[in-house]
C-alpha cells in the first residue's frame, strides 16, 4: 500500500476516542521494526523523521525510498503516513518535494502573527498536494534537534487562530517535554487542553514527548481530543538497553556475532516490542 496522508486516520482516532502513535525513525531498522509491528498488529502508524535523523539518514529522498521500497517488499497494507517531525520552514517545503505525505510546522519560536503566516503559505501547498500538515503552538519542553522549549502552555486562543487555517492536526504544549521526563514535573496541563479542545473542535490534537508520561495521564489525554502521540524517547532506550545487553553478554564475540545483522537484531525486537506496548495503550490496535 502506499504511503498515504495522516488526515484519515486522525479523523477516525479522534472519533473513536483512541490515538495514533507517530514513532520516529532513525535507521533501516527502526523503520522495518515498526511497519512489521504495525501490520502485525493491524494498526495505523505514522513514521516521524526529523531534520537531524534525515540528514542522518542521507537526506529525505533516501528517507522516502527506503519507506517506499518496505511498503512493498515486506507488503504492508495498514495505512502509513510518512512525517516531518518539527519541521522548519524550509525543511518542509524540501520534503514536500521528496515525497513526505505529511508534513510538521514548527513555528511555534517565532511570534504567532509569523507562526500565522507561514502555517497559511504551507497549508495552501499541502492541500493542492494532498498532504496533512501539522502546526504547533507554544512549544514542547525539552530539546528536538537544537530546538529547546521549557514545556510551556499554549494559549488556546493562538490555537484556534493556527487551527482554523485549515491544518490537518494540532500540537500544543501542555506541560509536555521532550526526552526523559525530571523528577519534579508538573504533570499535563489538562485544564489547557480541555480548554483547547473546546475552541478547535473536530481538530485532531498532537500530544509531543509520549516517553514516560504515565498511563493514566496518557488515556485522559485521549478522552480530551488527543488523537495523535509521538514517540521516540523510549525506543532508543530500548535498543540501547538490548544492544547493551547484547555486547555485555559476550555475544558479539561468539561465532559470528559482530556480524550487525545479529548485533542489532535485539535492539530491533526491542522496538518491536515497545511500538506494540503503546499502539496497544493508545488504542489503535486492530483500527488499520
Amino acid at each position: 500500500m502506499p504511503l498515504v496522508n495522516a488526515k484519515e486516520m486522525l479523523e477516525k482516532a479522534k472519533a473513536g476516542h483512541y490515538a495514533v502513535g507517530q514513532f520516529n525513525i532513525n535507521n533501516l531498522e527502526w523503520t522495518k521494526s515498526i511497519l512489521l509491528t504495525a501490520q502485525e498488529l493491524n494498526s495505523p502508524v505514522i513514521l516521524g523523521v526529523s531534520e537531524g535523523a534525515g540528514k542522518y539518514m542521507c537526506g529525505y529522498k533516501t528517507v522516502v525510498g527506503m519507506v517506499n521500497g518496505m511498503l512493498e517488499e515486506l507488503g504492508i497494507t495498514v495505512p502509513v503516513a510518512l512525517h516531518l517531525d518539527h519541521g522548519s520552514y524550509e525543511g518542509a517545503k524540501k520534503c514536500i518535494e521528496a515525497g513526505f505525505s505529511s508534513v510538521m510546522f514548527d513555528g511555534s519560536h517565532y511570534p504567532i502573527e509569523e507562526n500565522i503566516e507561514k502555517t497559511k503559505e504551507l497549508v495552501a501547498t499541502c492541500n493542492e498536494l494532498g498532504l496533512s500538515i501539522e502546526a504547533e503552538v507554544g512549544s514542547i519542553g525539552g530539546e528536538e534537534d537544537g530546538v529547546v522549549g521549557a514545556g510551556e502552555c499554549a494559549d488556546p486562543q493562538e490555537c484556534k487562530m493556527i487551527a482554523d487555517l485549515g491544518v490537518t492536526m494540532l500540537a500544543a504544549g501542555i506541560g509536555n517535554i521532550h526526552g526523559k521526563y525530571p523528577e519534579n514535573w508538573q504533570g499535563l496541563s489538562f485544564d489547557t487542553l480541555d480548554a483547547i479542545q473546546q475552541l478547535t473542535g473536530e481538530m485532531p490534537l498532537v500530544l509531543h514527548g509520549g516517553t514516560g508520561i504515565p498511563a493514566d495521564m496518557i488515556k485522559k489525554a485521549i478522552s480530551l481530543g488527543v488523537s495523535k502521540i509521538n514517540v521516540n524517547t523510549e525506543c532508543q532506550l530500548a535498543f540501547a538497553d538490548a544492544t547493551r545487553k547484547y555486547i555485555e553478554e559476550g555475544k558479539d564475540l561468539q561465532g559470528k556475532g559482530f556480524d550487525p545483522r545479529k548485533l542489532l537484531a535485539p535492539g530491533a525486537e526491542a522496538i518491536k516490542a515497545t511500538v506494540k506496548e503503546k499502539m496497544e495503550l493508545f488504542g489503535s490496535v486492530g483500527k488499520a
